[in-house]
């Protein structure tokens, strides 16, 4: 079997794919799948080619995408890569810069590598089970903040389609408590930036009331490998099949899930 280093190796080099395609080609067609859920050509473009590409690096591992669904060997493979052609699609459409490539071998319900692509701020983040995570070659620690009054946190982006008013009423609810009690609230409109800001310390708490484990998995991996809390709204450990996704530096973990119970 593979080496996990040599998996990251791989991981890191799909993304790069991604990445030189986000930043030379803007979108020609733009399809609605649901409800302001949008792809593009280019989302689609990017999975062929990265499945393309790993179907040839590592052919015994399967492969689900966000756009296509799952290879043929994803059905029966103990490890399947999860890809997100673009994280922030509807960023990307708009040219607003924050959209990015994620990917993550999964092994059963756990993420083991993982590699995250910016391409409008050069920004390479990967990571592996128990190896720590990494942006362009330097090492990530989450934030030490231990205030709520001097934290910075993303929220995911509110909710669409089906139910959507009702699920907004708890989004709306959860801005105004974290208004009251945090220094400043961010809406990226991208799970993966939420995530490896995080883990780079660039903010202190990420919070998604949704999980989906292929826009997810691997941010998820690098922000616990710098250190940070990741959990689901029960307190414990966050996992493929959590309703919700709460990660922060470990200074403000116990008060921003107090926060999100108090709404939940």
């Amino acid at each position: 079997m593979y080496q996990l280093d040599h998996l990251a190796d791989v991981a890191r080099k799909a993304v790069r794919i991604g990445h030189e395609l986000i930043k030379t080609a803007r979108p020609e067609t733009v399809t609605e799948k649901a409800d302001r859920d949008t792809f593009t050509d280019v989302d689609v473009r990017i999975e062929h080619k990265i499945r393309a590409y790993l179907a040839q690096a590592t052919p015994d591992i399967g492969f689900v995408g966000e756009e296509e669904g799952r290879s043929a060997a994803a059905i029966d493979s103990a490890y399947v890569w999860g890809l997100d052609p673009i994280d922030g699609t509807a960023n990307f459409v708009h040219g607003v810069p924050l959209c990015g490539v994620s990917l993550a071998l999964m092994q059963g319900d756990r993420t083991i590598a993982a590699a995250i692509s910016l391409p409008y701020l050069e920004l390479h983040y990967s990571a592996v089970v128990g190896g720590g995570a990494f942006v362009n070659g330097t090492k990530l620690s989450a934030s030490r903040t231990s205030e709520l009054s001097k934290s910075i946190v993303a929220i995911g982006d509110y909710a669409l389609g089906e139910g959507a008013a009702a699920k907004n009423n708890q989004r709306i609810a959860l801005t105004a408590e974290l208004a009251a009690h945090v220094e400043r609230i961010r809406m990226f409109g991208s799970a993966a930036h939420d995530l490896v800001w995080l883990a780079e310390g660039r903010i202190d708490g990420a919070i998604v009331l949704s999980n989906k484990p292929l826009d997810m998995a691997a941010g998820i991996l690098i922000a616990r490998e710098s250190g940070a809390v990741v959990m689901d709204s029960t307190g414990a450990p966050h996992t493929a099949t959590s309703a919700h996704t709460i990660a922060a530096a470990p200074g403000i973990a116990e008060p921003i899930l107090a926060l999100v119970a108090s709404v939940l």
